[in-house]
């Protein structure tokens, strides 16, 4: 039987296995869905082992179909000569309605959609994907202020109550 932590419990029994923090500092993230990903046997057990990289990814529309580009998934050192190849495009597994959603967001607005973390949910891999519009430099500069005050705050209030 699988072990299961607090944190595991809390979230349902998701377990995240990569996140994509870079997306949250270049990008501001407005909407966000959950797709599934079509993944090889030996892709599936590298991401059990939590050996993903979703840092330059994003998501493509080709012929009324999503797909990850650039994750790259670790080969799987028993899979032997049957190993997947680490940064091939994967399907993801969306409503057309959501397709068509997205793919119109992107086009006409200057939106683009990259995935934000990759987790286990029931034993399947899923991945959540954000609408996003980039961020200027000063918007980063002051994101990067706002928290650095937040710690030093926090730093202080502690330091009160010892």
């Amino acid at each position: 039987m699988a072990r299961t932590n607090k944190r595991e419990l809390e979230h349902g029994g998701n377990r995240t296995i990569a996140n994509n923090r870079k997306a949250f500092h270049d990008y501001s993230i407005d909407d966000r869905y959950e797709a599934g990903i079509v993944l090889a046997g030996s892709e599936i057990k590298s991401i059990r082992a939590g050996r993903v990289n979703l840092r330059d990814s994003y998501v493509a529309f080709r012929d009324g179909e999503a797909w990850l580009v650039g994750t790259h998934i670790s080969g799987y050192n028993q899979a032997s000569y049957l190993d997947h190849e680490p940064l091939r495009d994967r399907k993801l597994l969306l409503h057309k309605q959501e397709i068509a959603r997205l793919r119109a967001r992107v086009e006409q607005r200057g939106y683009t959609v990259v995935p934000l973390r990759l987790y286990l949910k029931d034993n399947r891999a899923k991945v959540e994907i954000g609408l996003a519009r980039g961020k200027r430099e000063y918007d980063k500069r002051e994101a990067i202020a706002e928290r650095d005050s937040k710690r030093s705050i926090e730093r202080e209030l502690r330091e009160r109550l010892r």
